[in-house]
């Protein structure tokens, strides 16, 4: 199994057959932005001399920025490997999936939760997907992460792994 930061053969274009980008929704960035402006006003009020719109001007894209980053984790199957964010995992080494409900998600990323398993989640994101492990080099027994179309992929995997 491959868990690593690199990235794909340059030149070479795959088309991958699941394709999904976590970004933060709509209703996520309003607070945020509120905030960054609270706290230019702020800095406005403490420092009468400076001009009106710096912090405004410094603040605010700097919120953007970060709802951006945090926003630019996907997820995808291409070329019978699965990547997460920058991690990826070759098919031939899931030995099973399952779809956890948004409802359900608390139970798995609490008391259930193996301490050696890769997690990746997004409190913005209902549904994770568990992909359990069969490679005995690897102490990792599963891959955790958030996904939105999690029964799609859930189904796509294993297709691949039957």
């Amino acid at each position: 199994m491959t868990r690593e930061n690199s990235s794909e053969q340059p030149g070479r274009q795959v088309r991958p057959e699941f394709s999904e980008r976590l970004s933060v929704p709509w209703w996520g960035w309003p607070l945020p932005l509120v905030a960054g402006c609270l706290l230019a006003a702020e800095v406005n009020m403490g420092f009468p001399g400076i001009w009106y719109w710096l912090p405004y001007l410094v603040a605010v894209p700097l919120v953007v920025l970060l709802l951006l980053m945090f926003g630019r984790t996907r997820v995808r199957l291409a070329d019978d490997e699965l990547w997460v964010g920058d991690a990826h995992l070759p098919v031939e080494f899931i030995d099973s999936v399952e779809a956890i409900s948004a409802k359900d998600k608390r139970k798995a990323l609490g008391p259930e939760l193996d301490p050696r398993a890769f997690v990746l989640h997004r409190g913005w994101v209902g549904p994770v997907l568990r992909v359990r492990l069969n490679d005995p080099d690897d102490p990792t027994p599963y891959w955790l992460f958030s996904v939105r179309a999690a029964d799609r992929l859930a189904e796509l995997l294993r297709e691949r792994i039957r």
